[in-house]
């Protein structure tokens, strides 16, 4: 009986993810670490019909019909906007190409899915909204993966009513010679602390060496204190998030990570952990399973990519998504960079 239950359980987890296809075709721009890493596998385990990689070199777009089977490599960004059987384009490519090309798309009437940044300026944002809205283009997302991460969006949830101090956040790396820490790096913890407290006002600003900085941010209903810094090792980088609030306290550790601390019991003002010591309990609200070798314990997953372009996918072919990274919303956390 158990082992039918077991059977049963397995037959209907693979048929669910053999019933999840697509029928639109896609295109993809650029061929970097990051993409190749991080989101090329994606489209490949969803088995999303892609047509074309757009890249600037000749010499590697042949290569790329090589390796990639079924695939037309191009250099030019007009034979992708021209096919109109392409509905989805997705962007990974330099960050300063990424305004130019996004607005393209957007004129050429299709989805656009663009990784960060999408843009170099709140100006710039606006633009691509005013192009969205005009050409009617049917999605168009920006690629900050940590909002569909697991564990942020469990914090996102418990935080939700609840009377919030304060919080800090530190994000530690080695150095960046190759481009501008602020938009390329720190866009992440700085959209983390606006998608989750809101749109922050600068409460005090110091650069503490080349882009590295220490932040005091005001919110609506918490203030915190941000460290971002490119002094520390790529080897050991950190992102780590502690939040307190009336209730106790949430610690997320990248997004591998996420417990709470409730706060020790007061009596008419005295502290009851003064007068009898007890062991602190912790709450493990989520954790990376690193052994189980299942999707959910992917890091592609536990950091929010696999969520991110499944959504994105989705919403191009009229499925249901939960779209969290629309260009509208990300204008907070641009409008931070440029204080900045």
């Amino acid at each position: 009986m158990i082992q039918q239950l077991i059977n049963r359980y397995k037959r209907m987890r693979t048929e669910r993810y053999l019933n999840q296809s697509y029928r639109c075709q896609y295109a993809f721009v650029g061929l970097g670490q990051h993409s190749l890493t991080n989101l090329y596998p994606v489209l490949h385990y969803l088995q999303v019909p892609l047509k074309y990689i757009c890249v600037t070199s000749e010499h590697k777009a042949r290569l790329i019909e090589r390796k990639f089977q079924g695939i037309i490599a191009t250099t030019r960004l007009d034979d992708i906007l021209n096919d109109e059987n392409v509905k989805g384009v997705l962007v990974a490519a330099a960050p300063n190409a990424h305004f130019s090309i996004a607005s393209q798309v957007l004129q050429s009437g299709k989805s656009l899915f663009i990784e960060k940044p999408p843009c170099q300026s709140v100006a710039q944002l606006k633009e691509l909204i005013a192009m969205q809205r005009a050409s009617g283009s049917l999605v168009a997302m920006v690629g900050l993966q940590q909002r569909y991460a697991p564990a942020v969006q469990s914090l996102r949830r418990r935080l939700r009513g609840k009377r919030l101090l304060n919080y800090d956040l530190h994000y530690l790396t080695g150095a960046y010679p190759e481009g501008d820490a602020l938009l390329d790096l720190y866009i992440h913890p700085l959209d983390l602390a606006t998608w989750l407290f809101g749109k922050a006002e600068i409460v005090s600003y110091l650069e503490i060496d080349e882009q590295s900085f220490i932040l005091m941010l005001r919110h609506q209903h918490i203030v915190g204190t941000i460290e971002l810094s490119t002094c520390h090792s790529w080897q050991d980088a950190q992102q780590s998030l502690t939040v307190h609030t009336s209730s106790g306290t949430y610690r997320l550790n990248q997004c591998q990570e996420l417990s709470f601390v409730p706060k020790q019991p007061v009596i008419a003002g005295i502290p009851m952990e003064k007068i009898r010591p007890s062991h602190q309990s912790v709450e493990y609200l989520y954790r990376h399973d690193s052994f189980s070798p299942i999707l959910a314990g992917n890091s592609i997953y536990t950091d929010g990519f696999f969520n991110e372009i499944t959504t994105f996918v989705n919403a191009v072919e009229g499925k249901r998504a939960n779209v969290l990274t629309d260009l509208q919303s990300i204008e907070p956390t641009l409008q931070l960079i440029e204080n900045m």
